[in-house]
């Protein structure tokens, strides 16, 4: 299915919100973290803790509940982790592939379709996502698969593959720092029209060499979370 026939799809969907306070826009702002803002440069963006701190301040200072955005923005934030790089800038992974969620850590994560549970794993390498799970879902005969990274080591506890989940149905809570591949706390939620041989994991960082493979495969989650 071509990627602007696939995001109507996701588009007709009435899904359930991953985070509750994504259901009232005003309580929502939209947040910069790519290598053209400038307010970074001044941010040691390779702390959590800095980082954390500059956004939460942001959070605060728009009266929001929570910060969102990033998909195919080029951030400098992977520099700091060898598992991000390559000498070959053009294989340098630094484009992000899916909508970040940027909200206290404990918070809970919905199912935001029926489905059943693909997948989970603890992906540990330094910057990666942590804990994350991946549900499969069907709609209309399409076969499509939605990310959940940087969660909580009990999200993963007791998961078992193959578990019928309801939309609404909490999967998880956000992890901190410590186990979510050192960030400040957020949810990495990303769709996937094909998944490939991956279980519990996905690429949700590109290069620009396989930036247009990864554009079709990996479609806006606006479209999901069409309220914006």
């Amino acid at each position: 299915m071509p990627v602007a026939s696939f995001e109507i799809l996701l588009n007709s969907i009435n899904a359930y919100p991953i985070i509750e306070a994504l259901a009232n826009p005003q309580d929502c702002v939209t947040l910069d973290l790519s290598i053209d803002n400038e307010a970074l440069l001044n941010i040691n963006i390779s702390s959590s803790k800095d980082l954390d701190n500059y956004i939460t301040n942001y959070i605060t200072y728009n009266k929001a509940k929570l910060a969102y955005g990033g998909y195919l923005e080029k951030r400098g934030i992977y520099k700091r982790s060898e598992y991000f790089n390559e000498l070959d800038t053009k294989k340098e992974r630094n484009i992000h592939l899916g909508t970040d969620i940027w909200i206290s850590e404990e918070t809970p994560v919905f199912a935001p379709l029926d489905g059943i549970i693909h997948s989970f794993n603890n992906n540990t390498n330094y910057g990666d996502y942590g804990p994350t799970i991946i549900l499969e879902h069907k709609i209309n005969d399409y076969m499509f698969y939605t990310l959940y990274g940087h969660l909580s080591i009990e999200s993963i506890t007791d998961k078992i593959v193959g578990v019928e989940v309801k939309s609404g149905m909490q999967i998880g809570t956000l992890g901190s720092a410590n186990v979510n591949g050192d960030y400040p706390p957020h949810l990495h939620f990303q769709v996937i029209k094909d998944i490939q041989n991956y279980k519990g994991d996905y690429p949700g960082v590109t290069n620009e060499n396989d930036l247009e493979f990864y554009k079709s495969n990996c479609p806006n989650p606006n479209a999901l979370l069409r309220h914006y």
